[in-house]
């Protein structure tokens, strides 16, 4: 607990405790729920993606089909609820020793998502509309646009988002090690799949989903535990 926690806590009467208390654990539940929640959508975001030769006008029609901006607005969303999480997960460790780790985890998680999801509205929405016209003029030349849509500034933005939110979930982990209140094993695969988001590109289909899985290994793992703590904490004194 910090100085300014411990100040607080001779003044507050004990009301005030028990109201603080369940405030934070209600703060924990919704970031497990939103953790819950970004797992889910992290195993059908390259589910539902269509793969194919996006050289060709084949590469047109999955870019032009509902199937790839709902992949892609589930993949925004699945970011947007891991930065919810991991607030929930700042309240879970907050009157811990590792608190100010727990909060750089935060702030460099939220500043790897915010230069991430930029990138996945281009991928979304610039990527249908090429595929569109590329389809209505029958014109396979057009898909090689989605290079000028995925290079250049907003490709090193986008590297450098996915480089924060794994590094990230490596300090997430390491606080949940060290913390004492949560399982010091239940951070790690939440870790090793934000490491492994990058490369995880470079595989096909299978290997995408099973990452997507190994992303919600972590997310629930984590999840469960804040969900307990909640608990814990609401009813402590």
């Amino acid at each position: 607990m910090n100085a300014m926690q411990s100040r607080e806590s001779i003044h507050a009467t004990p009301e005030s405790v028990r109201t603080m208390r369940k405030t934070e654990a209600a703060r924990m539940r919704l970031g497990a729920v939103s953790l819950v929640v970004a797992g889910i959508l992290f195993v059908l975001y390259p589910a539902i993606r269509p793969f194919s030769d996006e050289t060709s006008l084949s590469g047109a029609t999955a870019f032009a089909s509902p199937e790839w901006l709902l992949a892609h607005i589930l993949g925004m969303l699945g970011f947007t609820f891991i930065g919810l999480g991991l607030a929930g997960l700042y309240f879970a460790l907050r009157e811990t020793r590792v608190e100010r780790l727990a909060l750089r985890s935060l702030v460099v998680g939220w500043l790897g998502i915010s230069l991430t999801l930029p990138y996945y509205g281009g991928e979304a929405f610039g990527l249908h509309a090429i595929g569109q016209e590329a389809i209505r003029e029958h014109n396979a030349s057009l898909v090689g646009l989605a290079d000028v849509v995925r290079g250049g500034p907003q490709e090193v933005m986008f590297g450098v988002g996915l480089l924060l939110l794994g590094l990230s979930a490596v300090m997430v982990a390491i606080a949940i090690w060290r913390s004492g209140v949560l399982p010091q094993w239940s951070g790690v695969p939440f870790a090793l799949a934000f490491a492994l988001y990058i490369p995880q590109f470079f595989g096909n289909q299978p290997i995408r989903v099973a990452h997507g899985l190994l992303v919600a290994i972590g997310c629930l793992w984590i999840a469960a535990s804040m969900w307990r703590k909640s608990n814990t904490r609401a009813l402590s004194r």
